[in-house]
């Protein structure tokens, strides 16, 4: 018989030469148990997205109790259904008053393409600019303002009208000008391996969009949910954005995506023509209820304001001749060491010692760090201590 990593490697997909194959069996909390019931602490959340954890009882609940009222049932937008309207007015309960229209998508990257359709539909302009290093998506549109030509050449011709600048350069901002429908910008670039706005350069580009007629738009899939210490990282830096691109954390554990912009804007996408963005699935019911009951648990159990000390215990800890930087915000963070290859090293290291962790795809040097919001200060320290270890053991082969 067959084994599921045989069956793993035979019939699925693979994206890499070399993917992790953990064969993981059953997840609590920050723990992840592989079939012979080893242990790891999670710190990277499936990427972002199980901020509570895993198995989280108010996720679990929410689920249970709308798979017994329906799932699936009809094309977003046509039905009133009760998971995407609670969680619409909750997600926009807690945003600026310019961002109270939620359009439900499926993922991160249709979010991206959602937005990016309807600045140009808005604007009736065409450019779109972004920033080098940025990650938005890995579907044509979205990997056309990808901020990396190794992953973009392979798949040209992508859209035209493209523009990349340098992330914190104020100088660049001067590009965006009439001709220019949307910027695209993270607020913190996840995928460069955190690196943080300077010297006020997101309260600049708004500033510059504003002077330009250009909308901004921010990709919070990987900062939103509280992950940097505030619900959306824009809140940090006070620039608001014209839309707001939402994924990952946002589902509470299952797919779901968001674009959110003013009533006015997104009216645009309902004529002229009307449809003008559809998606069968996205807003699932079950999405949305898990999504809401996470959101609901954030704010109850104020996980967010605790982000900042659980980042504070992190940077005391990780402390060794051989981390180079440790960047990043709340729960968020980067350990950059020498090279690419030592770096990868650490990790498969880390993972042999029951701790999870991983590199940016466009800083392979830098280990990351995004643990659930939900980690203690005893799974911290646990945590760091197999971190060290496994550097330690790396360094003296």
């Amino acid at each position: 018989m067959n084994t599921q990593r045989e069956i793993f490697f035979r019939h699925l997909a693979q994206t890499s030469a070399s993917p992790l194959a953990l064969e993981i069996e059953k997840g609590e909390g920050v723990y992840l148990f592989d079939r012979s019931g080893k242990k790891y602490i999670d710190l990277i959340s499936g990427i972002s997205v199980s901020s509570l954890g895993h198995g989280h009882p108010a996720v679990i609940s929410a689920l249970k109790e709308q798979l017994d009222r329906n799932l699936h049932l009809m094309v977003y937008g046509e039905y009133v259904q009760s998971p995407q309207v609670e969680y619409a007015r909750l997600l926009c309960s807690r945003l600026p008053e310019k961002l109270s229209a939620v359009y439900f998508v499926n993922s991160g990257a249709e979010a991206i393409e959602g937005a990016m359709k309807l600045a140009k539909r808005y604007t009736g302009r065409t450019e779109i600019i972004s920033f080098r290093n940025a990650y938005h998506g890995s579907t044509q549109g979205a990997l056309s303002i990808m901020g990396s030509e190794e992953f973009r050449n392979a798949f040209r011709p992508l859209l035209p009208d493209v523009r990349m600048l340098d992330f914190n350069d104020e100088a660049g901002l001067d590009h965006i000008t009439a001709k220019t429908a949307a910027v695209f910008a993270e607020p913190l670039q996840a995928e460069a391996g955190a690196i943080l706005p300077e010297k006020e350069f997101l309260k600049k580009l708004r500033k510059r969009c504003d002077e330009a007629g250009a909308l901004l738009v921010f990709d919070e899939a990987q900062t939103g949910m509280a992950r940097t210490g505030r619900l959306f990282a824009f809140e940090h830096d006070h620039a608001i954005p014209d839309i707001l691109c939402l994924a990952k954390a946002l589902g509470g554990g299952l797919p779901l995506g968001a674009f959110i912009s003013s009533s006015s804007i997104m009216g645009s996408l309902s004529s002229h023509p009307p449809l003008g963005h559809i998606t069968t699935f996205g807003g699932h019911p079950l999405s949305c209820a898990a999504g809401q009951a996470a959101l609901r648990t954030i704010l109850e159990e104020g996980l967010a304001e605790k982000v900042k000390e659980k980042e504070k215990l992190f940077r005391k800890l990780l402390v060794h001749p051989d981390i180079r930087q440790v960047r990043g915000k709340g729960l968020l963070i980067a350990l950059e060491f020498e090279s690419e290859e030592l770096n990868k090293k650490i990790i498969a290291q880390c993972i042999a010692n029951g701790v999870i962790t991983d590199w940016f795809l466009f800083n392979a040097r830098s280990m990351r760090i995004a643990p659930p919001l939900t980690i203690t200060e005893d799974e911290i320290n646990a945590a760091c201590a197999l971190i060290l270890r496994s550097v330690n053991e790396v360094i003296s082969r």
